[in-house]
């Protein structure tokens, strides 16, 4: 009965800046480490950032370091990612996922190692 809604997506232009949010209906959200995911038709599904159950552990693609920051509030059961500077080619839909591990592992870019996914919400950016 885990479930993930993302919202926060919509249409910016380059160079600007918007913020995605994923409540979680998990009543122990403090014993998952969260992720975010992107895919764009035709390619597979790539890793954008992860946090750990904790917050103290944080993981981003290099495509997004220094302009995209994931952070996770546990008392509302919500994780955001808030992306500045974005261009277009972030242009996808962006998936909020959680894993049953707390702390990640080594793996925490893999989709496999996640159990439960968002539907998605589309982030386009314009030229």
């Amino acid at each position: 009965q885990v479930q993930l809604v993302e919202s926060g997506g919509g249409l910016v232009q380059a160079g600007g800046s918007l913020r995605l949010s994923c409540a979680a209906s998990i009543r122990t959200f403090r014993s998952y480490g969260m992720g975010w995911f992107r895919q764009t038709p035709g390619k597979e599904r790539e890793f954008v950032a992860a946090i750990s159950w904790s917050g103290g552990s944080t993981y981003y693609a290099d495509s997004v370091k220094g302009r995209f920051t994931i952070s996770r509030d546990n008392a509302k059961n919500t994780v955001y990612l808030q992306m500045d500077s974005l261009k277009p080619e972030d242009t996808a839909v962006y998936y909020c996922a959680a894993s049953p591990r707390p702390d990640l592992g080594s793996s925490y870019y893999y989709t496999r190692r996640y159990d439960h996914w968002g539907q998605g919400t589309q982030v386009t950016v314009s030229s």
